[in-house]
């Protein structure tokens, strides 16, 4: 999948079948919409492009509000966004920055110069709620009546429901808050998860025993925090069983190192030794947040802290040996 900031590459296709939107978390509602916009695209000899924003537009208006819990919590982060997508078979994505320039375009002028110069829409998919421009003030029925005008198809695709559920990414967010991580992985046709390049931090994890690899996020507000059984890939041949903290640590100074940001702290239960202490900085990895265990607490002390992810790690490898048993059970079924 090609990736493009802003409209003014030359790379870009001279004419595609687009569809647009936030696309947070990519759950099986979005999978099930790039499905239909990549077969209309082969049937028209075009390229499927997806039309993304960043940041996210409630972002935006929340800070210019300065009203911060206005902002959603976010699924996913821009690399995992754009990782789903390719997976997904989309052709190119384009990343417009969501600033006070987009925000206040006309409806008109957003159909004009993004869909049709910019993109060359021959089709544009868009779901049953969709509305765009300054004040929100476009909607379906004037995209399709500049669509008939300007020679593009306008479709609308209605909600995806899995067991009477309507699949939105309000509807993950929800099930992130909840820890329901099998719900997550229901609406998303996937086990949850996160990836990024691992970064220093405090390394207090090694001095308490326990290292950790470390993932940082530049986005504040994650839909998803607390401490998880996971499963890690990217140190070593295979996944490796790990136990998470997703948050800000808050038996920590939140003046250390990482300024209180939001961390993912993962630590491997069988370390890979060929890594050493050294060896997983700079690595992409992605960790997979399959159960959790609790929310964040806060300790008094080291020693109470060394004890709590001790306790921690016990619980992530009774759910690991848990889980192995009903595979072993479920194929033994399977067999008879």
């Amino acid at each position: 999948m090609q990736i493009f900031r802003g409209l003014h590459h030359p790379g870009i296709a001279p004419a595609s079948a687009v569809t647009i939107g936030n696309f947070d978390g990519v759950h099986r509602g979005h999978q099930a919409m790039l499905a239909l916009l990549n077969n209309e695209a082969r049937h028209r000899g075009v390229p499927s492009c997806v039309l993304t924003f960043e940041p996210h537009p409630r972002d935006y208006f929340a800070r210019v509000a300065r009203k911060p819990e206005l902002a959603p919590a976010r699924i996913a982060t821009l690399r995992d966004k754009l990782s789903e997508l390719a997976a997904c078979g989309v052709d190119q994505c384009v990343v417009l920055r969501f600033d006070a320039r987009l925000s206040s375009q006309a409806s008109e002028a957003f159909i004009q110069q993004v869909l049709v110069d910019g993109l060359g829409a021959r089709y544009v998919l868009v779901g049953d709620d969709f509305r765009f421009g300054a004040k929100r003030a476009g909607d379906y029925a004037m995209l399709d009546e500049a669509g008939r005008r300007e020679g593009f198809d306008v479709a609308r695709m209605n909600s995806y429901e899995v067991h009477n559920l309507r699949v939105s990414s309000s509807a993950v967010r929800e099930a992130l808050a909840r820890g329901d991580m099998d719900g997550v992985a229901a609406l998303l046709g996937r086990p949850y998860s996160i990836s990024g390049h691992v970064v220093h931090g405090r390394k207090l994890g090694r001095e308490l025993g326990f290292p950790t690899v470390n993932l940082r996020f530049s986005h504040w507000k994650p839909a998803a925090s607390g401490i998880f059984a996971v499963l890690v890939d990217g140190l070593a041949d295979r996944p490796l069983a790990g136990v998470a903290n997703l948050g800000i640590r808050p038996s920590l100074d939140p003046k250390d190192v990482n300024g209180g940001r939001v961390l993912l702290e993962t630590h491997c239960l069988e370390w890979p030794q060929q890594l050493g202490l050294e060896g997983g900085y700079g690595k992409i990895i992605r960790v997979e947040l399959l159960h959790k265990l609790h929310d964040e607490l806060r300790y008094d002390s080291l020693d109470d802290l060394k004890e709590g992810i001790a306790r921690d790690c016990e619980e992530a490898r009774a759910f690991f040996a848990s889980t192995h048993a009903e595979t072993r059970r479920q194929t033994t079924r399977d067999r008879i």
